[in-house]
């Protein structure tokens, strides 16, 4: 193999357990730090009152859909596609991934442009939003996603960097980023000096500044001479096979990432159902499961990588033994974060606020849901996992089971019990059903059959062992 990048063979020849570790420590750290950048805005955002802590609690649903999809489903779908292309050193179409890769990004970020600036009234009310907290969803909705472009591109961005097993730049990028949105988020919201303050709307245009900035420093990095890949617009050519490279695992990731979402906007519309301080205080509590997503990207960005280079080398055995050394770290990290919620829900709430009713609506749900966080990062990583594999029909399957659960469970929990608790527990329940559903299909063989399936635990554990 003396003709493959010192990179790529990381991927393929190195231990599985310390080469996963560390490429995501600065994964990790990157995702912390961005999802850092969502806390950052609540926080402030929390000092204007309970109607804009329900404002954005409306909205957050949708970005966080519009961050999934361009950074875990399309995104991954790009690392995927990419790391692919250099395990079967492919490199010049790996070289022309980069481009078409943004040229997706460019198009989905006008979708979300469009479609919540023209429909976004009517979505925020569905949603249960009235009054002074429907007014101020639409405020930030609306500059948020009149930038939805510089999102899509900074994500796409680093997925294409990271799917040639490169997690440090991405990293820098991102914490640099946060550094400078630290002081110039509350400095847009509140104001100082000359700089008049702009309410919610700060928050959205700091954000923007952020990815803005963020996108520049990604593509001066493409372009210079320590990147492996080498995009060229000049010699650029454009073909339906790399689109659909792409697009055949986004796509499909992308139908999970909306399942997902649903699930966390339907809850959020049963919650109203109590009022703004309920939207409030759900919205507010399950910002701590979105902030597992970006904690088990942090490992499941690596494995779409090295799954993903695996199998393009015809490394089946490899492939399977990283995803479930990867389900397992997610399962403790995830796990161990829910416990400690639902054993000490109130300071993780009164970070963001002090309503009483905002408190006992997040403290119900935490209590009820985070005990099951584990099965939600086990589910989850096997999703990245599976885009790195190409295939995604079972992890679909899983968000949908997720979403029927969640959905239909909650209506009836309302209808029949009419508490609020009791459509929190749906909620677990179906991130129970999620998890089980994805790694039952995986360990039954659906990527490529049984090869490399351990039958038992101890052989489980043998596997794990050699690596």
């Amino acid at each position: 193999m003396s003709s493959v990048d010192p990179r790529t063979r990381l991927l393929l020849e190195a231990p599985i357990i310390p080469t996963l570790l560390r490429l995501a420590a600065p994964n990790v750290l990157v995702m912390v730090a961005q999802a850092a950048v969502g806390l950052i805005e609540t926080y402030f955002v929390g000092k204007l009152g309970t109607d804009a802590l329900a404002g954005m609690a409306l909205v957050f649903p949708i970005v966080m859909l519009m961050q999934m999809t361009s950074a875990g489903a399309m995104g991954g779908g790009i690392a995927s596609a990419i790391a692919r292309a250099l395990g079967a050193r492919r490199r010049d179409d790996a070289d022309s991934l980069v481009l078409h890769a943004i040229l997706i990004a460019l198009g989905f970020g006008l979708v979300f442009t469009l479609a919540l600036l023209f429909g976004g009234r009517w979505l925020y009310a569905l949603m249960g939003g009235t009054g002074a907290s429907l007014d101020a969803a639409l405020t930030y909705s609306n500059w948020v996603f009149a930038g939805a472009v510089l999102v899509w591109l900074f994500n796409s961005l680093a997925a294409v960097i990271r799917g040639t097993g490169n997690m440090s730049v991405p990293a820098n990028v991102t914490v640099a980023g946060v550094v400078v949105l630290v002081p110039l988020s509350p400095l847009l919201i509140f104001g100082w000096g000359p700089i008049p303050g702009m309410g919610i709307a700060g928050g959205a245009i700091a954000l923007l500044l952020y990815y803005l900035a963020g996108t520049l420093a990604l593509w001066a990095y493409l372009r210079g001479s320590r990147s492996l890949l080498k995009p060229s617009w000049a010699k650029a050519r454009f073909r339906w096979p790399l689109f659909a490279d792409i697009l055949r695992v986004g796509l499909v990731g992308a139908v999970s990432t909306v399942a997902t979402n649903l699930s966390i906007g339907i809850a959020t519309a049963l919650a109203g159902q109590f009022g703004p301080g309920a939207i409030a205080g759900y919205g507010t509590a399950s910002r701590l499961e979105y902030l597992l997503v970006p904690l088990v990207f942090g490992l499941g960005a690596p494995l779409v990588a090295m799954v993903g280079t695996a199998i393009g080398a015809g490394q089946r055995e490899r492939a399977l033994r990283a995803t479930w050394a990867g389900a397992a770290m997610a399962f403790v990290l995830t796990e161990t974060i829910g416990l400690a919620a639902a054993l000490f829900p109130r300071p993780w709430l009164m970070l963001f606020g002090s309503d009483p009713a905002m408190l006992e609506a997040g403290s119900q749900y935490l209590r009820a849901v985070g005990p099951f966080y584990g099965f939600f990062g086990v589910g989850l990583v096997l999703y990245f996992a599976s885009q790195g594999a190409g295939r995604l029909l079972w992890p679909v399957l899983g968000n949908i089971a997720r979403l029927a659960v969640a959905g239909i469970g909650g209506w009836l929990a309302l209808r029949w019990g009419g508490q609020l608790s009791h459509v929190f527990v749906a909620q677990g329940a179906a991130l129970v059903v999620y998890g089980i559903v994805i790694a039952s299909s995986i360990a039954g063989g659906a990527w490529f059959g049984r090869v490399g399936w351990p039958r038992t635990t101890a052989g489980l554990l043998r596997r794990v062992q050699q690596t």
